[in-house]
């Protein structure tokens, strides 16, 4: 155990050191191209940030309004008829918006179900098979100044029920 904690706290100073090696033998001034590209981030930090202030606002809107309590009772005989557990279906929503707000419910429903438990390892797994579709989508679109993105999210909610539906159906394969 104690040479992983090794390897764990050296790897990244080795990164760095690598960089700083690689870019002095191929003549790049280092620190000048640190600051160019430093000042380029928070180009893009304040660029991307009237978006994100606005989406945060939105999720915080849609969750407060009771909506998303609403899109879970309407989601919820689907889930009773297919023997989906209504807690993922929330979860898997959630996750959608807000990656925080995902990471709080899923410790929530460690605390009901249990880590162990089918619930809590197909929440788990459904914690990585997903993402934040709305949050990335407008980072990255705003950076990248696309402004037509309906087909993208429309594929993108696809891809998360997808894996929505996967998590479960590995959680269900492991717990045989």
């Amino acid at each position: 155990m104690q040479i992983i904690n090794y390897i764990s706290q050296s790897v990244l100073p080795a990164i760095f050191l690598i960089i700083i090696l690689c870019g002095y033998c191929a003549g790049i001034d280092i620190f000048h191209a640190f600051t160019e590209g430093a000042a380029s981030g928070i180009k893009t930090v304040f660029s991307v940030l009237p978006s994100l202030l606005g989406l945060l606002c939105a999720v915080s809107i849609f969750r407060a309004s009771g909506a998303m309590d609403g899109l879970i009772a309407l989601l919820s005989p689907i889930c009773r008829l297919s023997g989906f557990p209504a807690e993922l279906m929330s979860l898997g929503a959630v996750k959608m918006l807000s990656s925080s707000a995902a990471t709080a419910l899923l410790l929530d429903i460690f605390k009901v179900f249990g880590p162990d438990s089918l619930v809590g390892t197909a929440a788990s797994i459904m914690m990585c098979c997903t993402e934040t579709i709305f949050y990335t989508l407008s980072v990255y679109s705003s950076a990248a100044g696309v402004k037509r993105t309906g087909c993208t999210v429309i594929c993108a909610v696809i891809a998360n029920i997808s894996g929505i539906i996967a998590s479960y159906a590995i959680a269900l394969y492991m717990f045989q």
